[in-house]
């Protein structure tokens, strides 16, 4: 038995779907732990180019089970939109390679709502939101405000449970808000449209992981988001809501009891960032536009442009310990081929000294990059397969950053594609 963690160690959008994708073949069970269609996994594969927001990234494997976890933020509507999607390109999706937690909450219409009102009324000050609803969610999860999805299966108890959350929910939509209330035939027919369709995959997941441990079976966690969107640790209040570090996974998944042996932290061959909050390493002009274009730097949820930079190597260190990663796999290394020289942001200034620390949140801003360069290898690189095969430049430069992040590179991605991928 081998439970792994793949975790995203900087911002997010590391290319952490890819890894699953590719790893699985290894694995049993893949468990998404945590978040929820607030952002995208993109995998590559036989089926086509998908962008995952809640189903695991191993459900293109056959035969491996997929678990969307208690600690998930479950959206019926959206879900049932991916599931139809990803079932249209030849995909299989059933009850038996598809299993959802009954301790899941629900992520209920009105979160969404709650979520574009306090965004605007925060105005400059908003956090970037991808709008989703998930800090209400998760805001309503700990004041013991939603309905979990188990409850589905028992209508009377769901509707009693539900007409007690309305009428506390309406005055906040309505006195805080000024928005429309919502009313039982409302959330009836939300029910009826997508509540009814994820039922069948509804079941005791727990359960069905301690048999899967007591099996013997090699299960995978996958996470949202990275290091730095952590509730905890991350760029408060510029955070997602939940957490995706790997510590988390045995409790989201529904396997408390698990132990984790390995934890795979994806870090991209630079940097990338959606929404607001400070960004270190950030380019800008020219210089940003042209890495955007070259790594098709643009939100799989929102389409949003992202921000983006050299590799930041306080940041991924940081990362690297929130995590307490094993192994790194380091994606889009192919997309620096067009540099002359590569950047690096190796250290920041911060009060008039140089420092190797993450800084606390609220004096990052104040943080400036210290910038060194690497010499570029301008050759495209998408083929090689082989460590060997890549120029020398190349390996300096992953060598040079696993010496100062102080973690193993195990992979090196050089493309999107499943077998686009250096094992050294």
């Amino acid at each position: 038995m081998s439970n792994c963690a793949i975790v995203g160690i900087n911002w997010g959008d590391e290319g952490k779907g890819r890894m699953v994708d590719l790893i699985t073949k290894d694995y049993d069970v893949v468990v998404r732990y945590q978040g929820g269609g607030n952002a995208g996994h993109t995998v590559v594969n036989e089926f086509g180019k998908f962008a995952l927001h809640l189903l695991p990234s191993g459900i293109f494997r056959k035969g491996v089970v997929n678990v969307l976890g208690n600690g998930v933020a479950l959206d019926c509507e959206s879900l049932w939109t991916e599931i139809t999607d990803v079932v249209s390109k030849g995909v299989a999706i059933t009850p038996e390679n598809l299993k959802i937690s009954d301790r899941a909450s629900l992520l209920l219409p009105w979160h969404r709502d709650l979520d574009s009102l306090e965004e605007a009324r925060l105005a400059d000050k908003k956090y970037g939101s991808t709008k989703q609803g998930i800090a209400p969610f998760y805001s309503d999860k700990y004041q013991k405000k939603t309905v979990m999805a188990g409850e589905l299966l028992y209508p009377d108890k769901l509707w009693e449970h539900l007409a007690g959350i309305l009428e506390w929910k309406n005055l906040t939509l309505e006195k805080v808000y000024g928005a429309k209330p919502y009313t039982m035939d409302d959330l009836r027919k939300w029910a009826a449209d997508f509540g009814e369709k994820i039922k069948p995959f509804i079941c005791d997941t727990g359960a069905f992981l301690r048999q899967a441990q007591a099996e013997g079976k090699n299960i995978l966690f996958e996470a949202q988001l990275g290091s730095l969107r952590d509730l905890d640790y991350g760029i408060y209040p510029y955070t997602t809501s939940s957490n995706p570090i790997a510590a988390y996974a045995p409790v989201g998944s529904g396997l408390p009891t698990a132990k984790l042996d390995k934890v795979i932290g994806v870090v991209k061959a630079y940097s990338s960032c959606v929404g607001e909050g400070p960004f270190t390493c950030e380019w800008f002009g020219e210089k940003a536009e042209k890495l955007r274009e070259a790594g098709g730097e643009y939100g799989a949820k929102t389409g949003r442009p992202r921000r983006v930079g050299p590799i930041d190597l306080v940041a991924t260190r940081y990362g690297i310990q929130c995590q307490g990663a094993t192994d790194i796999a380091l994606t889009k290394l192919d997309v620096l081929s067009y540099m002359d020289e590569i950047p690096v942001c190796a250290k920041y200034t911060l009060d008039g000294r140089e420092t190797d620390e993450f800084p606390f949140p609220a004096i990052l801003p104040d943080a400036k990059p210290v910038e060194t360069v690497m010499p570029g290898w301008k050759c495209d690189i998408s083929g090689v397969r082989t460590w060997e095969d890549l120029p020398q430049a190349a390996r300096d430069y992953v060598e040079y950053v696993e010496k100062a992040i102080g973690c193993r590179i195990t992979y090196v991605s050089v493309g999107p594609e499943r077998d686009s991928i250096i094992v050294r």
